[in-house]
């Protein structure tokens, strides 16, 4: 059991957001366990890549939802993110979007002050096979017109 407002940071990492179906409840958790001053810190997908196809190569493509929806997405698919030849076993999966204006206003909702908010043209592997680039950095970038979407974002929030 996690004691309330004893945490002084939460951080949220890629990809952990769109295993969760209720954005609300998640930022009412990180509020209820941060102290007061206590900061989040996210580097996250950008919601507008989670809505891209990226088995689609020749172009960029909105297929799936932008918003929160109570349904999951489903997919099967036997790989993983993982370096690896190996296949997985467990290949149904569960997936839920959240627009970045309902993660802001949810946070708020919960006593949070955003201190920050930045989209970055970049994300660290390559969520869109075939139409992007890795930089020197490490990060990867739309190989084409990289200015046409936000890739990832950063937030920084503090409890009041």
């Amino acid at each position: 059991m996690l004691t309330a407002e004893s945490f002084d940071l939460v951080y949220t990492g890629i990809g952990a957001l769109c295993w969760l179906p209720s954005i609300e409840r998640w930022a009412e958790t990180v509020a209820a366990l941060l102290k007061p001053g206590g900061r989040l810190f996210i580097r996250e997908g950008h919601p507008v890549l989670w809505a891209t196809d990226e088995d689609i190569s020749d172009s960029l493509h909105i297929v799936y939802p932008y918003f929160e929806r109570d349904e999951p997405l489903v997919f099967d698919d036997d790989t993983t993110y993982v370096d690896t030849d190996q296949r997985v076993t467990a290949t149904t999966t569960h997936e839920w979007n959240h627009g970045m204006g309902e993660i802001v206003t949810a946070l708020l909702r919960h006593g949070m002050e955003i201190t920050g908010l930045v989209e970055h043209q970049s994300v660290p592997w390559e969520a869109l096979p075939g139409q992007m680039v890795c930089g020197e950095d490490g990060e990867w970038r739309l190989d084409r017109e990289p200015w046409r979407m936000p890739l990832s974002y950063t937030l920084q929030a503090v409890k009041r």
